[in-house]
Parts: structure tokens; C-alpha cells; sequence
């Protein structure tokens, strides 16, 4: 392959065939453009140009712009180009000059004057000349004038590039190089001068040559230590990379450094080229240097095993976190980031779609390509949506997650390893804080949550409408009787044996149902406040909304009258309606006349489903039998009323309730 940096050197080119474009990672989109060069120019018996400009148009005319991020710089560029069989590679001057020239101009002075082309290939939306008004329909015009031939690289293609080029940036910035090299069809690579750093891997036996890339727009990898390959002049060798700021020595410049192995040689001043190949682990302050040595002798020996095929990757959490999802899109774009930082070793992550009509699947699987989705035919709600998607996870633990929740890093290990250590557990959960204070609990489980003798459900941290301030006063691990749904650990066999939530609840307190199916069976539940995440809240529907209010009542009826046993539960469900009633009143008082309304068809549904309930008694109890572990338990569960002690007595804190639970 012949390269062209300066237009007055070209050839007399006749009767070539010509694509335009930037090329950037020559990835797998681009070679079957490449491929459909090569196929057109033995057709025509031509030799195939590519022609891309130097410096990135996009640099010269927007310099303020510093979100410009390459996969690959110019000089990686010529030598993927070469690995690809192109006859002529034509490096062009972009300059604000050439960036005025008229879209005729450019056809005329340019492509025709400089390639004499017979076949145009070019994206459909290409655009080109003073204020990009040129375009294919242009070129098309001007074909006959000018003897060439235009053919178009369809929408549907173009947009796979875009989104192709996409995938890879997120996979190297979240540091999964096996799907970012295999988009790209090549290793991600990292090429530069060697330059003089500060000698502290030669200090700790480990020395390094420092890299500046030779790319300033480079895109670089998540910080962390990788293995790679190194090529250095014509002899390639096995090596660790190290990307970051070295936080043991507080640096504040980002540096690249690579530990060649079986390697001495004096190379200040050379180039080499870096092949990222696996993420090994993220970067990490140690105590002193000493600390530092003996990770790096990890490092390496996990490197050398991964080079030679020996590599156990870290230890797999046999856990799925499944998320919930009905056109969430914003929540996604929020929260998803932080979920995949939520253990220290590697784990499932499934999203489980109720026929959304936004566009999140399509964000999640252009984004997040890691991310596994399961599509239902309908929405299902919350409650039977759950039921259909995990019917395809098999893990040990599955993890609820509401999508308008934002995790904290590794906040599921404590969960986990809770569970793995106390068996009779069949359910936990992380302390929840809201989004919008920071500092506060959030109303949807706070620190663990209770239920009253009427089956008024509350919260360790929340008491109806009174959320407290976060101040520790909750950090030990309690035992609960209920485990939020916005984030809930459950054993996933269990979940299923049980027969999951109760599909005919659509949404809200089905978790309360589900946990309460636990305690009949002897298990226990707990809230587990090392770990903390926060939740938005009212994500599914607004807390002061009607339909809220509706299924809150009657799922509550529900509950109660499938789960209370002997004569007590005929008392408890007559008392739940006087009370029913006393909050109707209560928002007749506040002129809240639609949630009055929600409440009386909350209770006319509950007295029509009455032969529905004891059919589902019934069948609960067989699935109860089948993973009895122990006595049922009424742990977490109190026998005053919540509502007489926050309404007449005053008690607005759960620290101000009774003592015995």
C-alpha cells in the first residue's frame, strides 16, 4: 500500500475506486466497506483509494471542542489500512481553507482533479464542502458530467458503524476488552514514544516504559491494570499495562506504563505499540509501596496466565441482578452506569422489558451490550413481570432492583455474603436512602421494614410520612419482616417454589406477600446496612397518586386475608375496613376526594375476589410445605397498632415505639 501525506505528490490516477471518510478504529463496520472496495476495483479492474483527512475535520473547525476521543491514531490508522489490502491510502490536509471550498468545488478541484474516480462509495449521509451543503444527491447529479459512478453505503449500515463505534468506546471504558477487540476485529492498541517516568517500577522490580500516545485525542481504557502484548520494532512481547494516576503516590498526571516481560532493553525515544487485551483489575490505593510490589507480582503472573490461556478470571458471584423495566429510559441513563460496579467479582445482570414503546431496549443494547435482555409480549406489571422474566435465571441469588435505584460500589458483597453464611435467611436488603436527600432514608424500606397487628406495614426509618435523617442510628443488621422490592436479595428457588409475587397485584406490596410466604416457611429476613443504595422513589407511580392509593389498599386486604391464619384473621381484616374507612375520612377532610374513592373500589375489589383469595390460600400452602425449613415465624411483625401510635400518641420515630417487636 502506497501512503499520500501531501496531495502534490499523488500519481496520475485513472479510473480508481474512491471512499471518503474518517475511519476511526478501521472496525468491523468499516472493513465491509473496505471488503466492498476491493470487490468493486477487481470488478473494474481499478486500484482502490481510501481517502481520509488529517487533522480530524472535527478538531479544525470546533478547536474548543475537548470531547474529541479517536480508537485509533493516524499512524494506526496506515497500518490497519495495510493489513486490509487498500492499493492507495490518501492522507489529506484538512484546513479551515479546504473547509470553505464550495460542495462543487470540492467534487471538481478535489475528487475528479486528484483521482479521476470511476466508483464513488459513500455513506448516504455524507457531507462535504461550505457548511456540509454537499451530498450524495449532488454527487449523483454531477456523474454523468464527470464520467464516475455513485454507490451508496445504505442507512442501515452507516447507522451499524455508528453504533458499532459507540459499543466500543463504552466497552474500553468500562474496561471489556474481549467485546471492544472483537467489534473492532482487532486489538485495541496504544502507540507512542517511550518516554522518561518516574523509575518506580524499576525501584519495586517491575520496570515499566512509560508511554506518551502519539494520538492527543486518544480514547484510553477505564484506569487499571491490563495484560497485553507489546510490539517493539518487528519482535512482539507478553506484558502488564497500567493506566492511572498511581493513587499510592497521590499523582495527579494520568500515566501509561507497560512492564515488558523478558525484556532489558534500553528503547527511550522509540515507538512502540501497545495490544490492550484483558481487564485484569481497577486501580487501587495500597498502603505503602511494599503493598504495591506484591499486587504487581499477582499482576503478573495473572497476566502470563491469561497470555498462555491459564487465566481464572475473579471469583463469580452466582447471582443475577434483575431489573425491572416499562420505558425507563431516564432512569437508565441515571442509575444503569453505577449497577455495574456492584460487586468486586463478576455477576449477571438481565433487564426484564414489560413491552416498553421508549426507546431504553434500544439504549440498553446499543450501551450496554453486557447486559442481558428479556423481552416480554405485554406489560405485566411490576409484580407478574418479575414472575416471567426470572423464569429464565438459574443463578442461586437473584437481586430485585427497581430502575430508578442508584447502587453504591460493591454494595452487593455484603448481601451476598450475609446469605451465603446464614442459610435460614431467604431474604435481605441494603439500607435505602433517597436520591433527593442524601441523607435521609427513603420512604420505600428505609432500614428494614415491620408490619402492625393490623398489617399496616412501616420501617426502621420511616413512620407513614415521617422519613428520618441517616445519622447510624440504624447500621446494625436487623432481622425484618419485610424486605423492599426496590432492592431485595432473594434465594431464587425459593422465589420461584414459593410461586414468586402475586401476579394479581400488578405493583406494590407484593413483596410484603411474598416475604410473609417466607416466614410461614420458617425462613428469616434481614436488612443488612453495610451495604446502601438510593432510590427516587414513586418511579413505578407517584406516592400521592390514586392508582397508588388503590392497589395499596386492596393489595394490603389482599395480603392480609391470605396470609393471617385461624380466627384472628376474619378480626384483623374487619378491623383493617374501620381503619380503611378513618383514612377515608381523613382525605375527605384533606378534600382528597379521588383517593376516598380509590379506597372504596379498593375494597368492593377485595370483597369480589374473595373466592380468587382462598383459592390462592390453598395453593400457598402447598408451596409453603414443599420448603418448610422450620416453625413458621411472626419475627418483625408487632402486636400494637402503628396508626394509634403515630396518630393519637404522637410517636413519630421508630426509636419512640414499644420496645418489644
Amino acid at each position: 500500500m502506497r501512503v499520500y501525506r501531501d496531495l502534490k505528490t499523488l500519481p496520475d490516477f485513472n479510473k480508481t475506486v474512491i471512499t471518503i471518510g474518517s475511519f476511526d478504529g478501521v472496525h468491523t463496520g468499516h472493513q465491509r466497506i473496505l471488503s466492498r472496495l476491493n470487490e468493486l476495483s477487481q470488478q473494474d479492474e481499478s486500484e482502490t483509494v481510501v481517502i481520509t483527512f488529517y487533522p480530524h475535520p472535527r478538531s479544525v473547525v470546533y478547536p474548543k471542542d475537548k470531547s474529541l476521543r479517536l480508537l485509533s491514531s493516524l499512524e494506526e490508522k496506515i497500518e490497519l489500512f495495510e493489513s486490509f489490502g487498500i492499493d492507495h491510502l490518501v492522507i489529506a490536509p484538512f484546513t479551515i481553507e479546504f473547509s470553505q471550498i464550495s460542495p462543487q468545488e470540492y467534487i471538481q478541484d478535489f475528487l475528479v482533479k486528484y483521482f479521476s474516480p470511476a466508483e464513488i462509495v459513500i455513506g448516504y449521509d455524507h457531507r462535504f464542502g461550505l457548511n456540509r451543503a454537499g451530498n450524495i444527491d449532488l454527487l449523483r447529479m454531477l456523474q454523468e458530467t464527470y464520467g464516475y459512478q455513485v454507490t451508496e453505503i445504505v442507512k442501515q449500515e452507516i447507522e451499524e458503524i455508528t453504533i458499532s463505534s459507540t459499543k466500543i468506546r463504552n466497552a474500553l471504558q468500562e474496561g471489556h476488552l474481549e467485546l471492544a477487540n472483537r467489534l473492532l476485529n482487532h486489538p485495541f492498541r496504544l502507540s507512542g514514544l517511550v518516554i522518561k517516568g518516574q523509575q518506580l517500577g524499576s525501584e519495586l522490580g517491575y520496570p515499566t516504559a512509560n508511554l506518551e500516545v502519539e494520538e492527543a485525542h486518544k480514547l484510553l481504557p477505564k484506569d487499571g491494570i491490563y495484560a497485553c502484548k507489546v510490539d517493539v520494532g518487528s519482535e512482539t512481547y507478553g506484558g502488564m499495562l497500567y493506566i492511572g494516576q498511581i493513587p499510592t503516590l497521590k499523582n495527579k498526571k494520568k500515566t501509561i506504563e507497560v512492564n515488558i516481560f523478558e525484556f532489558d532493553e534500553d528503547i527511550y525515544g522509540q515507538r512502540i505499540s501497545i495490544q490492550v487485551l484483558h481487564f485484569l483489575r481497577e486501580d487501587e490505593k495500597f498502603d505503602d509501596l511494599q503493598g504495591l510490589k506484591t499486587q504487581l507480582a499477582k499482576d503478573k503472573v495473572d497476566s502470563l496466565d491469561y497470555l498462555s490461556g491459564d487465566y481464572k478470571p475473579k471469583s463469580k458471584l452466582d447471582t443475577t441482578i434483575a431489573i425491572l423495566n416499562y420505558n425507563s429510559l431516564d432512569f437508565l441513563e441515571m442509575y444503569l452506569p453505577s449497577i455495574l460496579h456492584s460487586s468486586a467479582a463478576e455477576f449477571d445482570i438481565v433487564m426484564i422489558d414489560n413491552a416498553s414503546t421508549d426507546e431504553s431496549v434500544e439504549y440498553v443494547e446499543d450501551h450496554f451490550p453486557e447486559i442481558r435482555i428479556i423481552g416480554l409480549d405485554k406489560n405485566y406489571g411490576f409484580a407478574e413481570g418479575y414472575n416471567q422474566g426470572l423464569k429464565e435465571v438459574k443463578t442461586k441469588y437473584t437481586v430485585l432492583l427497581n430502575s430508578d435505584v442508584e447502587v453504591t460500589e460493591n454494595w452487593l458483597d455484603p448481601l451476598i455474603e450475609f446469605m451465603e453464611s446464614n442459610k435460614a435467611y431467604g431474604s435481605v436488603m441494603p439500607k435505602i436512602r433517597s436520591v433527593e436527600d442524601r441523607d435521609s432514608f427513603e420512604y420505600a424500606g428505609a432500614a428494614g421494614g415491620y408490619l402492625d397487628r393490623w398489617g399496616y406495614p412501616y420501617c426502621r426509618g420511616r413512620l407513614f410520612d415521617t422519613v428520618e435523617k441517616d445519622t447510624g442510628q440504624y447500621d446494625d443488621i436487623e432481622d425484618v419482616f419485610w424486605t423492599t422490592g426496590a432492592a431485595m436479595v432473594v434465594r431464587t428457588e425459593l422465589f420461584k417454589k414459593l410461586g414468586g409475587f402475586d401476579g394479581g397485584y400488578f405493583a406494590h406490596q407484593e413483596e410484603i406477600d411474598l416475604c410473609w410466604r417466607m416466614h410461614k416457611a420458617g425462613y428469616r429476613l434481614a436488612v443488612v446496612p453495610d451495604s446502601v443504595v438510593y432510590h427516587v422513589g414513586g418511579g413505578t407511580l407517584d406516592y400521592g397518586s390514586t392508582r397508588k392509593v388503590y392497589l395499596n389498599f386492596r393489595n394490603s386486604l389482599f395480603t392480609i386475608f391470605k396470609n393471617e391464619e385461624g380466627f384472628g384473621r376474619l378480626t384483623k381484616v374487619y378491623m383493617r375496613l374501620v381503619l380503611d374507612g378513618i383514612a377515608g375520612v381523613k382525605f375527605l377532610l384533606s378534600g382528597e376526594v379521588a383517593s376516598v374513592w380509590a379506597i372504596i373500589r379498593a375494597h368492593f375489589a377485595f370483597y369480589g375476589n374473595g373466592l380468587t383469595l382462598l383459592k390462592k390460600r390453598k395453593e400457598n400452602r402447598k408451596r409453603i410445605k414443599s420448603v418448610q425449613i422450620g416453625p413458621a415465624n411472626t419475627i418483625g411483625k408487632t402486636d400494637f397498632s402503628i396508626v394509634m401510635a403515630y396518630y393519637l400518641k404522637g410517636k413519630k420515630l421508630f426509636t419512640d415505639l414499644p420496645k418489644k417487636l
